[in-house]
């Protein structure tokens, strides 16, 4: 396999694909914590645990503690989430212990977690809307699915492409072992994230060839420049802030219907651009080899 160089932080990820809080805070947050854990006999699943834990220790303080404390005390650790979201997966290649399953748990925990908080926001909502309530909290709920999935399939097809660091979705030999709920987030990947299936065929087959190799990695970094904001948009950050920002307003209602109706065009927007870009792509990638 062709080696390309990472020009990433400290997180080992390339400075486009942190964001501003990733950047500034999350991402150094969750070094040092994962430093911190190291010595320790913590592993990376242990850490992907106690993420989803706070995840749901958020929602019972949203949608049962509530008041003004509740609301503040949920905010903040959901916004501690990022922190640990980031450390097992640090912690995982600090020793050594990053693995296809190792992906797929961090995933289940991310998705379980959320999944209750969307309950528990749902049953506060039930109190006032009824059976409108689940619709939406279902409704929102998948759509954070679909949307968290191609936003994070398409981060990290782009640092494939662009910096040669592969996962799973891509390597078919590790996904003969990640169980059922890996092979269908595999299968939501590529039906969400499709037009990249033709850049993926070239990307392969020049693994091979170095310098070919290293043309189609500057092509793939010129184009994120235009993909990536929007993708970024989709991912999980933004919707920490406004989900406590529905909750100041006194109800996850204005949270669920921004990701119904706002993040969804966001998504629609965004897999068109993408699609769009992997065309270039694969019209550029072509005529170098002409």
């Amino acid at each position: 396999m062709a080696t390309i160089e990472l020009t990433a932080g400290v997180t080992g990820k390339p400075r486009e694909l942190q964001g501003f809080l990733n950047r500034i805070v999350y991402h150094p947050a969750a070094r040092r914590l994962a430093a911190l854990l190291a010595p320790t006999p913590v592993t990376p699943n242990m850490v992907s645990v106690a993420g989803a834990a706070m995840v749901v220790a958020a929602g019972i303080l949203y949608a049962i503690v509530g008041g003004a404390l509740g609301i503040a005390l949920g905010f903040a650790l959901h916004v501690a989430w990022h922190v640990v979201d980031g450390a097992d997966g640090d912690l995982a290649r600090m020793t050594g212990r990053a693995s296809p399953i190792g992906e797929v748990v961090d995933g289940l925990c991310d998705y379980g977690g959320h999944l209750v908080l969307y309950l528990l926001l749902g049953a506060l909502l039930d109190d006032t809307f009824g059976w409108v309530a689940w619709v939406l909290a279902v409704g929102a709920g998948l759509s954070r699915v679909v949307q968290s999935v191609f936003a994070e399939s398409s981060r990290r097809t782009y640092q494939w492409w662009a910096y040669g660091v592969s996962w799973l979705g891509q390597n078919r030999a590790a996904q003969g072992g990640i169980g059922a709920a890996g092979r269908l987030y595999v299968w939501i990947s590529e039906a969400v994230t499709g037009p990249t299936q033709r850049v993926n065929a070239l990307v392969a087959s020049a693994e091979h060839d170095p310098i070919e190799r290293r043309r189609i990695a500057m092509l793939a970094r010129e184009a994120g420049r235009s993909t990536l904001p929007l993708q970024q948009a989709l991912g999980a950050n933004p919707r920490t802030i406004i989900l406590g920002v529905s909750m100041i307003a006194g109800s996850p209602l204005w949270f669920f219907l921004v990701e119904i109706v706002v993040l969804n065009a966001v998504l629609t927007v965004a897999f068109l651009q993408q699609a769009a870009s992997c065309r270039r792509l694969v019209g550029l990638i072509a005529r170098g080899r002409e």
